[in-house]
């Protein structure tokens, strides 16, 4: 099938011949990511003199432009100026990571009032009236906002911003090119910091430090000297988003978060003469002159974060969308501020220890423990397997396999590709709330760009008929009649020991399908970790009138009336694809009103729930997932690509041979124990 997991992006033409793109900066060279995006977007970098027909690239107005400059203007060719774009990186690019896109300017310097740049071109003279490019710009914002995503993304977004009624003044580093493009230095910055106080009488006033300050790379424009009783210094990394909320004005010479300020709904007080500055969304104390039109928050955002920058997409090499950007950064930030204070580990097989380091250890290494279950000293955190739960400390973040799991078995060693990590319960178990529940409430409303990202994500599931294990096998001929599948489990499964009361075996399920459907074809479909002997479960299945073993689950649901099942992540499956479900159980998807429910649902599930929201829960908001090609943490769509091209590693043969030894060891305790 033809599969493009990013609705926004085209991939256009390029040019005949890629434009020759003269450099003098050693960064143009080492960072392998500029070169690449550079490449993409149609540049060819080369050392030497440029002639007709060529150009010169510089780094913003970086100490060594006015190289680029000179040669630009003695041989008489244009200069691209190139910069990070506004979502770059989690951390400063001073400590080494690659940025996430460019801004590539062939007028000028976003951040230099002296002539209008490509940016300034296209918020004076677009028309910025595309209804689906407008609804982009809205979902963007609301998309930063609930990330917490900013230009540099690692921090931790639960930390509390100060008690509210505070105005914010943000600094910037000393040097920074649009501070000095703006004619500003320190005594405009202490002017406004005069302006902060006598506009807001008796207000509090936070100074937010920029984060190259706070890391020690470079110096800002203000220090303890400037502080008093009522000017507070803030330096702890926190989310701009959370500063926002409380803030009661919002001050800037010419910072990226007065930008940022525009989408929380503030009209900030501007002091320099950045881009965001003039189109009617500020208060401008140097007003740029030729900056007359007005502009909404949605045409500024659709301008300067859709239609400027040249994105890149780091799991398929190449650029990509504005969409892209933000949900890779979303999942990297998401990993970083989970696992940076590291993890201790408990009841993690050995086999399952190098997949858990790839998803939780990237940053600080996950401790193994066996011996007492005790909390690790903070800031560290505990995980356990959901199945060990009485093995760790109380308290530890439950780690189970997503919904979206492999191509193959768990039970036959294949790595997983999705992992979720509950610290409220975890989801098959219905004693308790879990944090899927929790995502579950709040998608029962979907903004636009939800409802459309799910809707999209369940469309390319069920047309490359993707599942969890995604293992195939034959669609069989069927009998006529109202079919009924009924889905096999494990019997020792957890999601049956914690989620079903009265049926609890794969016979009983097949006689309840049976009594409450006599002139049906019950069709069993055998759990293929039962069908592989690996697991519990095996049933005559007397109450069928036809076993499918290693049938594809996916290509029977196509040709069924109902599912019946107890807990089965089949009869989600199954709902994806609109086939209605019964259950016995109280799976995780049960109880929000699009299942027939016969088992004992939890009450506490009251929210009412479209498919697309139980889907952003299920499978957008709760698991991680991880790219095995790039090895980063990636969004759903990059998994979903991977396993429907099937371009992966495979497991190895240890994998294999180890799965067959223990369910030899499986069988033989199960025969032990009868």
């Amino acid at each position: 099938m033809a599969f493009e997991a990013d609705p926004y992006f085209s991939p256009a033409a390029g040019p005949e011949r890629s434009r020759r793109l003269f450099v003098y900066n050693g960064g143009f060279l080492t960072q392998r990511r500029v070169r690449r995006i550079l490449q993409l977007s149609g540049h060819s970098l080369r050392l030497g003199l440029p002639g007709p027909g060529d150009a010169v690239a510089v780094w913003g107005n970086s100490p060594t432009a006015h190289r680029g400059l000179a040669v630009a203007a003695k041989r008489d060719v244009p200069v691209i100026r190139v910069e990070d774009a506004w979502l770059r990186s989690l951390q400063p690019g001073r400590a080494g990571e690659p940025p996430l896109g460019l801004l590539i300017d062939s007028r000028g310097a976003h951040f230099d009032p002296a002539q209008p740049s490509d940016l300034e071109e296209l918020l004076a003279h677009h028309p910025l009236d595309d209804t689906a490019l407008l609804n982009r710009a809205r979902g963007g914002m609301a998309q930063l906002t609930e990330a917490h995503l900013t230009k540099y993304a690692g921090f931790d977004a639960d930390t509390p911003a100060p008690d509210p009624g505070y105005v914010l003044v943000i600094d910037q580093t000393r040097g920074d090119a649009s501070v000095t493009a703006s004619g500003a230095d320190r005594g405009r910055f202490l002017e406004m910091l005069v302006f902060a106080q006598e506009e807001h009488p008796g207000a509090r006033v936070i100074i937010k430090s920029h984060p190259e300050t706070a890391q020690g790379y470079r110096a800002g424009h203000y220090g303890p000297e400037d502080t008093n009783d009522r000017i507070t210094l803030l330096t702890d990394p926190i989310s701009p988003w959370m500063l926002f909320e409380g803030a009661v004005g919002v001050y800037t010479v010419s910072s990226q978060m007065g930008f940022e300020a525009i989408f929380a709904g503030h009209r900030p007080r501007v002091f320099g003469q950045p881009f965001y500055a003039g189109w009617g969304l500020t208060e401008d104390e140097f007003p740029v002159q030729r900056r007359q039109r007005r502009l909404s928050r949605a045409q500024l955002f659709a301008a300067a974060m859709i239609l400027y920058p040249a994105w890149y997409d780091p799991y398929r090499d190449r650029l990509g969308s504005f969409e892209t950007a933000v949900t890779s950064l979303a999942a990297q930030a998401r990993a970083w501020r989970e696992d940076h204070a590291g993890w201790d580990a408990w009841g993690m097989r050995l086999w399952k220890r190098r997949p858990l380091q790839q998803f939780f250890g990237q940053p600080t290494p996950i401790r193994f423990r066996k011996g007492p279950p005790e909390m690790p000293a903070p800031p560290r955190r505990a995980m356990v397997w959901a199945s060990k739960a009485d093995t760790a400390p109380t308290g530890a973040f439950q780690v189970e396999d997503g919904f979206l799991r492999s191509r193959g078995l768990g039970a036959e060693l294949v790595p997983p590709l999705s992992l979720v990590c509950d610290n409220l319960g975890i989801y098959y178990d219905p004693e308790g709330p879990s944090r899927l529940e929790k995502w579950i409430e709040k998608r029962a409303v979907l903004r636009s760009d939800q409802h459309v990202r799910a809707r999209a994500l369940i469309e390319t599931l069920t047309g490359a008929g993707l599942s969890k294990y995604n293992l195939g096998g034959a669609a069989p001929e069927l009998p006529p009649g109202r079919r009924i599948l009924v889905p096999g489990q494990v019997e020792d499964d957890a999601s049956i020991l914690t989620g079903t009361s009265g049926v609890r075996t794969n016979a009983a399920l097949l006689a309840a399908a049976r009594a409450a459907n006599p002139d049906a074809v019950i069709l069993y479909k055998p759990h293929p970790d039962v069908e592989a002997g690996l697991r519990k479960g095996a049933t005559d299945a007397g109450h069928a009138d036809l076993v499918l073993h290693n049938a594809d689950p996916m290509a029977l649901l196509g040709q069924v009336d109902a599912v019946w099942t107890m807990t089965s992540l089949l009869g989600f499956e199954a709902l994806l694809r609109r086939v209605p479900v019964v259950t016995l159980g109280a799976p995780f998807y049960a109880g929000w009103g699009l299942t027939e429910d016969h088992g004992d649902v939890p009450p506490r599930r009251r929210a009412r729930v479209t498919l697309e929201g139980l889907v952003h829960a299920a499978l957008i908001d709760y698991p991680r997932y991880r790219d095995p090609v790039s090895g980063l943490s990636c969004p759903v769509e990059v998994v979903v690509e991977r396993l429907a091209t099937g371009h992966m590693p495979r497991a190895g043969l240890g994998n294999r041979l180890l799965s067959k030894l223990q369910g030899v060891f499986a069988s033989q305790n199960h025969l032990w124990r009868r």
